[in-house]
C-alpha cells in the first residue's frame, strides 16, 4: 500500500509541473481543417493591399499621377566663347569666366550677350539676360528667309548674309548660330574678313540682321 500511495503522489507531481496545452490559434499552427490560426486573425488584416491606409492613403504600390514635366525655355541658347580672365590685385591675381552666347527663339528674335562670374554657372546666366536685353526683332518672309543681301562690319569682322532659295543653311563659325537661332532658313553667310574672333562675328551678323528691310519698305516710293 505504501508503494501504490508513493507512485499517486509522483503522477500528481507530475502533472502539476507541466505546462498546459496551448492552443493552436495562439501558436499560429495550422489547424485541421488547414487554416492557419493567430493572432493576426482570419480576417486578413494587416496584409498589403487588403485595406486602405488611415486617412484613405493609397499604398506606395498604388502611387499614380502624371510625371513631372520640364518646362521647355521660352529662348534657346549656344555658347560661342568661354576664357579664363585674370585681374591682379595688391593681395595676389583674382580668376574669373567670361561667357559669350546666343539666345533666340528660332521665330525672328535673337541676341548675342556676354557675363563675367566667378563660376561658369553664374557667368552664363548673365550672358543670357545680357542677350535677351540686346535682342532684335529680324523681318522675314512667309517662308522664314530674308528678303535681300544684307553686309555689316564690326571691329575686325565683317560678314555678308545673301538668301539662298532651296540651299538650305550654308553658314559657318558663330555667324550660323546666330541664323539658327533667329529660324532663317535657305540662307548663305560668308565672314569676309580674316578674323577668327567669334565674338566679333556674331556682333557682326546681328548688326547685318538689323539693316534687313521689310519687302513693303523696299519698293520705291512714287
Amino acid at each position: 500500500m505504501t508503494e501504490t500511495t508513493t507512485q499517486q503522489n509522483a503522477k500528481e507531481t507530475v502533472e502539476q509541473k507541466a505546462p498546459a496545452a496551448i492552443p493552436a490559434r495562439a501558436t499560429g499552427a495550422r489547424t485541421s481543417n488547414g487554416s492557419r490560426g493567430g493572432a493576426r486573425g482570419g480576417s486578413g488584416a494587416g496584409r498589403p493591399g487588403s485595406a486602405p491606409r488611415k486617412g484613405g492613403a493609397p499604398s506606395r504600390g498604388a502611387r499614380g499621377g502624371a510625371g513631372f514635366e520640364r518646362v521647355k525655355p521660352e529662348f534657346d541658347n549656344k555658347l560661342i566663347q568661354i576664357r579664363r580672365v585674370t585681374r591682379v590685385v595688391s593681395g595676389g591675381r583674382r580668376f574669373a569666366f567670361s561667357v559669350a552666347l546666343v539666345a533666340g527663339n528660332r521665330k525672328g528674335s535673337v541676341g548675342v550677350g556676354i557675363g563675367k562670374a566667378a563660376d561658369t554657372a553664374a557667368a552664363i546666366e548673365k550672358a543670357t539676360k545680357n542677350a535677351k536685353k540686346n535682342m532684335i526683332k529680324v523681318h522675314l518672309t512667309n517662308e522664314m528667309m530674308i528678303p535681300h543681301e544684307v553686309e555689316a562690319k564690326e571691329s575686325s569682322a565683317r560678314v555678308m548674309i545673301m538668301p539662298a532659295k532651296g540651299r538650305g543653311m550654308v553658314a559657318g563659325s558663330s555667324v550660323r548660330n546666330v541664323l539658327e537661332l533667329a529660324g532663317i532658313k535657305n540662307v548663305r553667310a560668308k565672314i569676309v574678313s580674316g578674323s577668327k574672333n567669334k565674338l566679333n562675328n556674331a556682333r557682326a551678323a546681328i548688326k547685318a540682321l538689323r539693316q534687313i528691310r521689310t519687302v513693303k519698305s523696299t519698293k520705291p516710293t512714287n
